[in-house]
């Protein structure tokens, strides 16, 4: 049964604007590495976390689109990650895990290195990016600075532009 992505999983994880209570509660992050770099995603997106797999490839997709995955009947794309961010395509193995999101309304999963931890952090942890554009900053929402780490908070949101918001949903069709 396909579940609705929660109010939570809509949430920008950008600190709220002085509302010191808010700043105190507690944001959980499920923390991954692509090519050696921390970035981590809100909790209340994620559906699960599964060993990498072969995908069924379909024609004229974007590099970063590894193919499709039939997950329990339903039909999800995987998005290689490491490629998305214009860093070449992943040399996928056993050792790779995809994640599986809720994006735009849409079930999608991403390719990644491995997943490293499940951080609990406040909303007043995190910090905003700097302002010079970086790779990857258009999929970013912020930074947060844990244990002298500073991983990068994705928006899976910001994953999908419109040509892969139809991606997804020729998948799923």
């Amino acid at each position: 049964m396909k579940r609705p992505a929660p109010a939570l999983a809509q949430r920008s994880p950008a600190p709220p604007d002085g509302n010191a209570e808010d700043e105190h509660q507690p944001v959980q992050f499920v923390a991954f590495k692509v090519n050696g770099d921390d970035f981590a995603v809100d909790i209340m997106a994620v559906r699960e976390i599964k060993a990498w797999a072969d995908v069924s490839s379909l024609p004229n997709m974007p590099s970063y689109v590894r193919g499709v995955l039939n997950l329990r009947g339903n039909i999800v794309p995987i998005f290689d990650l490491r490629c998305r961010f214009g860093r070449g395509v992943t040399e996928a193995s056993r050792l790779h895990v995809v994640i599986i999101l809720i994006a735009r309304g849409r079930t999608i999963g991403i390719l990644v290195d491995a997943v490293s931890d499940i951080l609990k952090a406040r909303a007043s942890d995190l910090r905003a990016l700097p302002e010079n554009e970086s790779e990857g900053a258009g999929f970013i929402t912020g930074l947060l600075a844990l244990d002298r780490r500073m991983i990068a908070i994705l928006d899976p949101d910001r994953l999908l532009d419109q040509s892969l918001v139809a991606i997804a949903a020729q998948a799923a069709a």
